[in-house]
């Protein structure tokens, strides 16, 4: 499963998920969609497609493709690699439309939610560090602080990129 990020406005410009399931019928084969709006299709080598805005305000998406032997059937097959061109090519529309963004931001907003992931595990390890050498932090910090490092904590483990005042404030306590 991969999330991609949405232009702010975007998901309710379109009407949520039934929009998205639109959208998605204009580029994929054998639409089906539940009663969540979560959509799910095929197209050339894409065996199954399925998608979703999540609670989180992104795009969610499944994707599994043809691989290996059946991947070398359908690519020599008549028409085969034209056929995978267009697969991807329609992917790659589809992502530009459901999110807003050209390929280059989808790739920039990726990495900038790496880096923030990336700074909060910074974050709590220098903490844990500076608790360990440290000798006048008083308990109430010291209590505090495994507080905001339990928060960011959870937050990573739930996906959710911890902002930046969240670990400035960690950072900052100590």
């Amino acid at each position: 499963m991969e999330q991609f990020a949405v232009k702010r406005g975007l998901e309710k410009k379109m009407g949520g998920n039934a929009g998205l399931a639109k959208l998605a019928a204009q580029y994929f084969n054998d639409l089906q969609v539940d009663a969540d709006g979560v959509f799910t299709g095929t197209y050339g080598i894409m065996t199954h497609i399925s998608g979703e805005f999540g609670a989180d305000g992104k795009l969610a998406l499944d994707v599994q493709q043809l691989k290996g032997s059946d991947l070398s059937a359908f690519l020599s097959a008549d028409g085969g690699r034209e056929e995978a061109m267009e697969s991807r090519k329609r992917y790659s529309s589809f992502l530009d439309e459901a999110t807003g963004y050209t390929p280059k931001q989808r790739g920039d907003k990726a990495k900038e939610e790496a880096k923030k992931f990336s700074k909060a595990k910074s974050a709590i390890k220098m903490a844990h560090k500076t608790m360990e050498m440290s000798t006048s932090l008083d308990a109430a910090t010291v209590e505090k602080a495994h507080a905001m490092i339990a928060e960011l904590e959870s937050m990573i483990e739930s996906g959710t990129a911890p902002s930046e005042g969240k670990v400035k404030k960690l950072n900052d306590l100590l």
